[in-house]
């Protein structure tokens, strides 16, 4: 399993604190609310549909949803007026960091990542400095329980995947940006479980680290993703399991 996955796990592992759990919401909100610009029904706005559902799966109330998504479309007069920003730099050691962010202010918010960073030992970079060490790709992991991994490759294959690789439990899914609903919906018609869809940000190589200073650089990860603007941070962090074992 790759360390992009590993991280997710973990963290689910942690679990997401009672204190946390409304700045969250504010969060999942502002990624409906961005992506409802775009239109306000999830049938024909992919990126809305996958906002929703990665908030319903974080038990966000459905009200909260509706009012997200009605703010979004412009259907509410008190809308703030959001901005998609991503910000580019480095952690300790020169790992690679990708910063997706949703705003109403970016003067502020980048203010206060650059802190963020310099705090840790990080730096903020220009625009493109660390963008080119990513590829952009649609990424599902599906659940292996009980499944034939063969069967689950040549799926993968067939509706269009690049690329397949295999946990103790799960299979990471890796397609073009475009292909990602088409080889999610095979996977939803074959019955598997989807325990995430997403399009994101894959590391072309990775840079490996001792245990110490890869829990630094993820202890900087997870401050930047408390952010309540940083909708997510992707690293070219190689996480091994022993580094894992210690954060766990």
């Amino acid at each position: 399993m790759s360390g992009h996955s590993k991280w997710a796990t973990i963290k689910r592992k942690k679990g997401a604190m009672d204190a946390r759990r409304g700045q969250l919401f504010t969060k999942l909100a502002r990624e409906i609310q961005f992506a409802a610009r775009q239109g306000a029904d999830p049938n024909f706005n992919f990126r809305l549909r996958l906002a929703i559902e990665k908030a319903k799966a974080e038990n966000m109330p459905k009200e909260n949803i509706e009012r997200a998504i009605r703010r979004g479309a412009g259907l509410d007069s008190d809308a703030a007026q959001l901005e998609e920003v991503a910000y580019e730099g480095y952690g300790p050691s020169g790992v690679a960091l990708f910063m997706q962010v949703v705003t109403d202010n970016r003067n502020r918010t980048v203010s206060e990542i650059r802190r963020i960073l310099s705090r840790a030992g990080g730096s903020l970079g220009e625009a493109g400095s660390v963008a080119w060490l990513f590829d952009n790709k649609g990424y599902i992991v599906v659940s292996m329980e009980g499944r034939d991994p063969e069967k689950a490759f040549e799926l993968a294959l067939d509706a269009g995947a690049e690329d397949v690789q295999f946990g103790n439990s799960t299979a990471e899914i890796y397609t073009a940006p475009e292909d990602l609903q088409l080889v999610r919906q095979a996977f939803e018609d074959a019955r598997y479980k989807i325990e995430s869809a997403e399009l994101s940000m894959i590391p072309k190589t990775v840079v490996s680290l001792d245990p110490a200073e890869t829990l630094r650089v993820m202890n900087l990860i997870e401050t930047l993703e408390d952010h309540e603007d940083v909708v997510k941070v992707y690293s070219n962090l190689d996480i091994t399991e022993e580094a894992l074992a210690q954060l766990a």
